[in-house]
């Protein structure tokens, strides 16, 4: 991996900082999650950054002090333990408090797959900003990406991407509402017998429709309820879970290819063949082959 450049300075103004202007490989950019800034700043008097259109997104966290975020037509209060995460394309601007300068953490990132990651996290319920219960978790994250980008590492655009996925991670498990999470508590417990249910049933008929027969539940709201929940359509699990076990027969066993697709619940060999390939990109006979060597 290339030599990489980069600036360490005190920056002038209304703020005491400490940052470090990253410039990734060309590898970097085009295949990784890759660090465009990242640092620390101290306010020294009341001030307002002001930015939009920037190809990049911004996590920070308030470490002290309290101030606002301006974002997508909301004005939000920020205090010390809240997260920011933000998509720089779309104007914002935040401003610490008068009488309680703020002291925060940042990093500015972009990547081929940021702005898919992104909306997935709002897709799950994620917001601009985050009342974490983990805040040294994330400055240590936030201390290991300032490290690792002040130093000669020679792989450190790959240990950047590494650090980089464990903080969108983090953040995403952070994403639900957490006053939702408490009023739906029994639904999901419902939801989650549905999904064990799929589990162990896999081998029948089973639609979305029968599903909510079984369960007594309206099937938009057990479609909605369950995609809330896992990320994924009640289909489309299904899906994945026959998948996996026909692989595992597909690779541990001599059945042949169409008994397998029946015994899984994809049913006869055409369909079952052009869902494999669909989900797997070979067909079940290339995939048994591709690993018995």
């Amino acid at each position: 991996m290339e030599q990489q450049e980069h600036e360490m300075f005190a920056a002038p103004g209304p703020v005491r900082s400490e940052r470090i202007l990253y410039t990734a490989s060309a590898f970097a950019k085009t295949n990784l999650l890759y660090l465009q800034e990242t640092g620390s700043l101290t306010a020294q008097k009341p001030h307002t950054s002001r930015r939009e259109k920037l190809l990049s997104f911004l996590c920070f966290a308030v470490l002290k002090g309290s101030g606002s975020l301006e974002y997508e037509n909301r004005t939000y209060r920020l205090c010390r333990g809240d997260l920011v995460f933000i998509d720089c394309r779309r104007p914002y601007a935040h401003s610490t408090d008068r009488e309680e300068l703020w002291t925060l953490r940042w990093c500015h990132f972009y990547g081929p797959s940021a702005q898919a990651i992104y909306a997935k996290y709002c897709e799950y319920g994620g917001g601009p900003v985050i009342r974490t219960q983990k805040l040294e978790s994330y400055l240590r994250l936030f201390d290991e990406l300032y490290d690792t980008a002040g130093s000669d590492d020679f792989v450190r655009d790959m240990r950047i991407h590494e650090m980089l996925s464990r903080l969108l991670t983090c953040l995403m498990s952070e994403s639900r509402n957490l006053e939702a999470h408490e009023k739906g508590a029994v639904k999901r417990r419902d939801i989650q017998q549905i999904k064990l249910y799929l589990d162990e049933r896999y081998q029948e008929k089973l639609t979305l429709e029968s599903a909510a027969e079984t369960f007594f539940i309206n099937k938009h709201y057990l479609a909605r309820l369950f995609k809330e929940q896992y990320g994924v359509t009640l289909t489309a699990y299904l899906q994945q879970v026959r998948i996996t076990h026909a692989k595992h027969l597909l690779r541990f066993t001599d059945k042949k290819v169409e008994e397998i697709g029946i015994e899984c619940g994809m049913g006869a060999l055409p369909y079952f063949s052009r869902v494999f390939k669909k989900m797997e990109g070979i067909s079940p006979s290339e995939y048994r082959k591709s690993w018995l060597g």
